[in-house]
């Protein structure tokens, strides 16, 4: 029963891997997309009859912070992060949290915010709200600025600042919504970020290792689920054995 616990174990962490695998294709064309990846750990199998034995468990997944490619769209609310960094945005439940998604949309009420609908955070950590404008543009550090309706086409003034930051990698965590937290707190904004105007960053899951990584897993889900059936079948032919005997 000991083999046959252990290549269950298996198989369900490949079936893991394989959810996450798939979960990666299904966003290989979101702006900002940071692939996942699935983690495991062998732990020993306790016991006198299978001393060297050990088994499978899911430790959970980790991001790859991997930069993705830069496409430029020519659209003037369309920002990508050049480098490492962030865009502050405002979570469901208000707390802060961070994209790599610069394609930026303004609301009805004249929010600033990502496409998925997060609002962009600015300076003092609060959500930019943007007066009407005759036009607008940001600025490579995240400066916003324009000519409000009614003014002089001369008459530019700076709005806001989209807040920026760039927290240790390791400080990253990925919640439930697909936004990154900082495990230390909100981080503090950082002036050497800098953003590609009117270009989006894509995602940096490459489809054709998540297609080979697919086939992989299957492969091996097969291998473990035959152990499975091979197990029972001894199981099964010792009993009968016995019975006879």
């Amino acid at each position: 029963m000991d083999t046959l616990w252990i290549a269950a174990t298996g198989a369900r962490a490949i079936l893991q891997q394989q959810a996450v695998t798939t979960n990666n294709l299904a966003n290989v064309n979101t702006t900002g997309y940071r692939g996942e990846q699935a983690q495991f750990r062998a732990l020993p199998v306790y016991g006198n009859a299978v001393p060297s034995g050990v088994y499978t468990t899911v430790q959970g997944n980790s991001a790859n912070l991997q930069e993705g490619p830069i496409n430029h769209t020519g659209r003037a609310l369309d920002v990508a992060i050049q480098g490492p960094g962030w865009i502050a945005v405002q979570a469901a439940n208000g707390d802060t949290a961070y994209t790599r998604n610069g394609d930026l949309q303004v609301s009805s009420n004249g929010i600033l915010s990502t496409s998925d609908g997060r609002p962009v955070l600015g300076q003092g950590g609060a959500p930019i709200s943007l007066p009407p404008l005759e036009s607008g543009q940001i600025g490579a550090d995240g400066t916003i600025s324009g000519v409000p309706v009614g003014s002089q086409p001369n008459a530019l003034v700076v709005i806001n600042r989209i807040q920026l930051v760039n927290p240790p990698p390791s400080q990253m965590q990925r919640g439930a919504d697909g936004l990154f937290r900082d495990t230390q707190g909100p981080a503090p904004a950082d002036g050497n970020v800098q953003l590609a105007v009117g270009a989006l960053e894509g995602s940096n899951v490459n489809p054709v290792q998540a297609m080979i990584q697919i086939l992989d897993n299957t492969r091996a889900f097969e291998i473990q689920t035959k152990l499975m059936q091979t197990v029972d079948q001894n199981h099964q032919a010792a009993s009968q054995l016995l019975s006879v005997s």
